[in-house]
């Protein structure tokens, strides 16, 4: 618990707006990849088919999209921002894998890799300065 605390003090003390935008942009792409598969459930379900043979098919399709809409509206109002992460870690995780099976375009691979790299840091970061986490922990 004192490491999260001493995190969160470092990454208070180094916080800066061009990082919280890159937060709120990565909180929206997450949101419209979700409402993309939400809209288009047939796309979703081709893109986990190599994944669906070992099981669990019914699963990720139920998860994927609301974790990456609730997540990604967490991520920008920077609510419960680690969280929100961890919920995508998952699916980023997924995504690369099922890219490096050979059903993606390399493009794709890229943009997977990019946004785990994304979440990864966040994870670690929070939300930072200009977020509801920090409002939130200020009113205590």
């Amino acid at each position: 618990m004192e490491n999260v605390k001493s995190l969160n003090k470092w990454a208070n003390a180094h916080t800066y707006l061009p990082l919280d935008l890159v937060r709120i942009v990565l909180g929206v792409f997450l949101f419209m990849k979700g409402v993309s598969f939400v809209t288009n459930a047939q796309y979703l379900h081709d893109l986990i088919s190599p994944v669906d043979q070992y099981g669990g098919g019914m699963f990720l399709l139920h998860y994927i999209a609301p974790a990456h809409m609730i997540g990604g509206i967490m991520i920008v109002f920077g609510l419960l921002t680690r969280w929100a992460i961890a919920a995508q870690l998952p699916i980023l995780f997924g995504a690369v894998i099922v890219n490096f099976m050979g059903r993606m375009h390399s493009e794709s691979l890229i943009l997977a890799i990019v946004i785990l790299l994304l979440c990864i840091f966040f994870l670690f970061y929070g939300g930072g300065k200009h977020s509801a986490d920090y409002y939130f922990k200020m009113q205590q």
